[in-house]
């Protein structure tokens, strides 16, 4: 589960899901829990990291398949609701990526206001569409804030996968660091962001977020309906279910 540890200032939560990190709603809770408990440590500031392996590489699918639609929207209601807790965190929250981050651990990292990776062989981007399944208000929203345009299609319509140095050309992530430095430099952001006075930066986030939270109220349940309608279509039921055969095959 999601564990939390001070340094000097900052609050590190590691999430620790088991293999790849997957986000279930038990874990995915405990890392709601984990970002409630920063303000009781006086902390300035958050890291978020994975578990040396893996960031996060996405949805529980074996959990998910078997769910009946009310399921499913209760699901990425909650899910919509926690990603939009570490988006409107007041205080900076920078994503330390030491691992795939996929799909939903793509988005995860995404509600930061900084995003560092690990050099490497791991991947990162939102692959729903190769799935057959389309992206919720909850992703779309911060992505186009986190992005540039001429990246929407890659990153949100191919939906393609990419190494470190591909999604730092892309704006998914804004720094490509060693992975022995990785930690250390996350850190030393938070720490810097931190300083700043927390009014201010609280202030300024807010309003630089105010746009795409105000088209997440308008469009979220709308939006949702629609994914929902992908997620049960008979493609994406098929994909997805291909999706889940392989995890099987590889544990």
């Amino acid at each position: 589960m999601a564990h939390l540890e001070l340094h000097d200032g900052v609050a590190l939560l590691r999430m620790r899901y088991g293999k790849a990190n997957a986000m279930s709603v038990e874990s995915l809770e405990s890392l709601h829990a984990a970002l409630q408990a920063v303000p009781s440590h006086g902390a300035r500031a958050v890291v978020l990291t994975g578990d040396g392996r893996a960031f996060s590489a996405g949805l529980a699918l074996p959990t998910l398949l078997a769910h009946d639609r009310d399921t499913m929207r209760g699901f990425i209601g909650r899910f919509g609701a926690i990603m939009r807790a570490v988006f409107t965190c007041p205080v900076p929250v920078v994503a330390a990526i030491d691992g795939h981050a996929i799909a939903g651990g793509c988005v995860l990292a995404l509600q930061a206001d900084w995003r560092v990776m690990a050099a490497g062989s791991a991947r990162i981007g939102l692959n729903e569409t190769q799935l057959g399944i389309g992206l919720p208000t909850s992703v779309i929203e911060p992505l186009k804030l986190a992005i540039p345009p001429a990246s929407y299609v890659p990153v949100a319509l191919e939906g393609r996968l990419v190494p470190p140095d591909a999604a730092l050309a892309l704006g998914l992530v804004h720094e490509v660091v060693l992975p022995e430095t990785l930690l250390q430099h996350a850190l030393d952001k938070a720490r810097t962001l931190g300083a700043i006075p927390p009014r201010a930066f609280a202030q300024v986030k807010a309003a630089l977020r105010r746009p795409a939270l105000m088209a997440w109220d308008t469009t979220g349940a709308e939006e949702s309906e629609r994914w929902l309608d992908t997620w049960f279509s008979p493609d994406g039921r098929q994909r997805l279910e291909a999706a889940v055969a392989a995890i099987q095959g590889r544990s």
